[in-house]
Order: structure tokens, then C-alpha cells, then sequence
């Protein structure tokens, strides 16, 4: 229940802030335009008649301003725009619309909030995000290669492409038209310097993955096939706080969860939600299709990684593993299309992903 004297809703923009307090006790409403300092935004905050609770919605301010708060003794809330509730009827929309309905919904407890990370924890998702970037720019990069010179007539049929001996096909590549070759040159380059920086990246994820907060969790979870250090790395500074969900609601926050059209009698369920996390989701559904194929043993690969874990982990690993696999061969001979298939995979295997980390060494 909401207890504090004072609701105040925050419109934070990157070079203002427009608020709006609502004093519980006297109705009086309260209204400013503030800087984005966060010792402006406190000190208005503090003048109010106390005590105060605040709310703003996340966005790409981030958390610089409910960390100031809460180092204050502030409470402040950080609402997930998406679960926001606004009227139908709604047609003007204003910062200062906005600031009162988040003062009115967080004296209402109608606020969905999410998770304020740590600065460490800040930072770790911002490296994982920062490869992840990096990793889809270094796709557009091959792409505009092959694309050009497919314009050209030019082919690679020596097998499977961006290998080493592709790429010594590529640097042999030399075209008549002074034009063409600056293009093709410009490209390639993209190409190298896109995968090196990739490269420095996933060097530096697996450098902290081995000695932080996430090591214990990172090791548990690539215990799982098709979760590499990479992987658990990403999926655990993503998540965050396992604790907050169960092996049935991880799913929900990751959309991995069929969307549901229903009244009344009829029950009309469509493709997932897609809605919470959109890396960790990719990372589960990529890492669902290593288990279609049979598991008997664990590989040398796999055994590295559960040298790190514990017992208990390995166990609990291995039989994921048989499970997920199982599950996917239960699909098949229902004949179910392998992407439904897979993504029903991905939703099981973040289960078991929480099991593992929230598991006690």
C-alpha cells in the first residue's frame, strides 16, 4: 500500500524534468519544471510536505536519477512504460499530463516497476549490449559484401561462407570497374573491423564472466547445451534478480508465452507475446535448436564447462539436457513446424535456466 504523505510523478526528459506532487492529507497539487540535475530534482522533492514517493517512466535516461533518490531516502520507482495503464479516451498528451497521471497511478499503487540495477551490474549489461550491437553490425556488414557481389555474377560455392577459407576467397576478389572495387574494398573493411571489435568484446564478456558477481550463475547455466559462457554471461546480467520470478513466470517476462484472445466460452491462443527482454529472448531461442540434436554424453566442450560447476549443477544440467531433447523429439513426431517447435523449446529451457540459477551451492 502506498504510505507515504506525498506522490510525485516525474517526466524526465534529457534537458528538463516537469513534476507533479499531489499532497495526500490537503489535496493540494504541486507542479514544477526542474533541470535534469539530480540535486535540483531532490532538493524540490525534499520541499515537499514529507514524506514523498517518486515515480518516472524508464527510459534512456536510465537510473542516475533513482539512485540519487534513493541515496536521499527517497523512495523512487521506475515504472515499466509498457504496463502503464493511460485512458481510452485520452487525446491530449502533455508533460504535464503526464507527470500527474504518474503521481495519481503511484498513489493508486497501480505502478508495474522494474528493476534498478547496480552501477557494476549497469555496466555489465551495457558490455553485453554493446557486442550485441557490434554482432548485428558485422551482419549488415557481410550482407552489403555478398549482396555486391552478387550484383556482379560472383558466387562462393567452395562450402559454408565467412570461414577461413572463404575469406581467403574474398581477399583474392578483383573487379574491372575502379568503382566497383573501392566499393567491394570499403565493404570488406566494414567486415574486418566489425568482427574485430566483436572479437575484443567477447574477450572482455568471458575476462568478467570469470571473476564477478555473475561467475557462480554463468558457470551453473552452461551446464545447458547451447549456452556458452557468452550466453550464460548475457542471460544472467540480463535477468538480473532470478529470485523474482518461478520456473513458470520467467517465460512470461521473456514473451516467450503464447498470446490469448478470450471471452466467454471461446479461448483463441496466437503466436508469443515478445515482450520483456528482446536479447535474452533471442540468446534462449538460438540456444534451443543445440538440442535437437541427440544427446548421449556430454562432448569435451561440455565438460570444461561443467569442471567449473558444482555436482549438483551438472546433474541438474544433464538432465535438462535429456528433457529439452526429449522434447524436441516429441514435437517432431507430432510433426509440429520446427520454429513452434523451437520456441516452445526456448520457453522450457528458460526454465530451466532459472533452476540452475537460483539453485544453492
Amino acid at each position: 500500500m502506498f504510505t507515504e504523505r506525498t506522490s510525485v510523478g516525474l517526466d524526465v526528459h534529457a534537458r528538463s524534468v516537469v513534476a507533479a506532487a499531489i499532497d495526500g492529507v490537503t489535496g493540494e497539487v504541486f507542479r514544477a519544471r526542474l533541470t535534469p540535475a539530480y540535486e535540483d530534482v531532490v532538493g524540490w522533492v525534499r520541499r515537499l510536505p514529507g514524506p514523498a514517493a517518486t515515480v518516472y517512466e524508464a527510459g534512456p535516461t536510465g537510473f542516475g536519477l533513482a539512485r540519487a533518490l534513493a541515496a536521499a531516502s527517497i523512495r523512487c520507482e521506475v515504472a515499466a512504460p509498457s504496463k502503464l495503464q493511460r485512458p481510452a479516451g485520452e487525446r491530449v498528451k502533455t508533460d504535464a499530463r503526464d507527470a500527474m497521471h504518474l503521481a495519481r497511478l503511484l498513489r493508486l499503487d497501480e505502478v508495474v516497476s522494474v528493476r534498478v540495477p547496480t552501477i557494476e551490474q549497469e555496466g555489465a549489461r551495457d558490455l553485453v549490449r554493446a557486442r550485441e550491437d557490434v554482432r548485428g553490425d558485422l551482419m549488415r556488414a557481410r550482407h552489403r559484401v555478398s549482396k555486391l557481389l552478387l550484383r556482379q555474377g560472383v558466387v562462393y560455392s567452395g562450402g559454408q561462407a565467412w570461414t577461413g577459407a572463404h575469406d581467403v576467397w574474398l581477399r583474392g576478389q578483383s573487379f574491372e570497374q575502379h568503382g566497383v572495387q573501392l566499393a567491394f574494398d570499403a565493404d570488406y573493411e566494414a567486415v574486418l573491423l566489425a568482427a574485430a571489435r566483436r572479437d575484443r568484446l567477447g574477450v572482455a564478456i568471458e575476462a568478467m564472466a570469470a571473476g564477478s558477481e555473475f561467475t557462480p550463475v554463468v558457470r551453473r547455466l552452461s551446464c545447458l547445451r547451447g549456452v556458452s559462457t557468452l550466453t550464460a554471461f548475457a542471460l544472467a546480467v540480463e535477468v538480473g534478480d532470478w529470485d523474482r520470478f518461478t520456473g513458470s513466470t520467467i517465460g512470461s517476462f521473456l514473451g516467450l508465452v503464447p498470446s490469448e484472445y478470450s471471452s466467454g466460452a471461446s479461448r483463441v491462443q496466437g503466436s508469443i507475446t515478445k515482450t520483456g527482454n528482446t536479447h535474452a529472448r533471442r540468446l534462449l531461442v538460438e540456444a534451443a535448436w543445440h538440442h535437437r540434436k541427440t544427446y548421449r554424453s556430454p562432448g569435451a566442450i561440455m565438460r570444461a564447462r561443467w569442471e567449473l560447476a558444482s555436482p549438483a549443477a551438472r546433474a541438474r544440467g544433464h538432465a535438462g539436457n535429456h528433457r529439452l531433447h526429449d522434447r524436441w523429439i516429441g514435437f517432431i513426431e507430432r510433426k509440429k513446424k520446427p520454429v513452434i517447435a523451437n520456441v516452445a523449446v526456448a520457453r522450457e529451457l528458460a526454465g530451466w535456466c532459472w533452476s540452475l540459477a537460483v539453485m544453492d551451492e
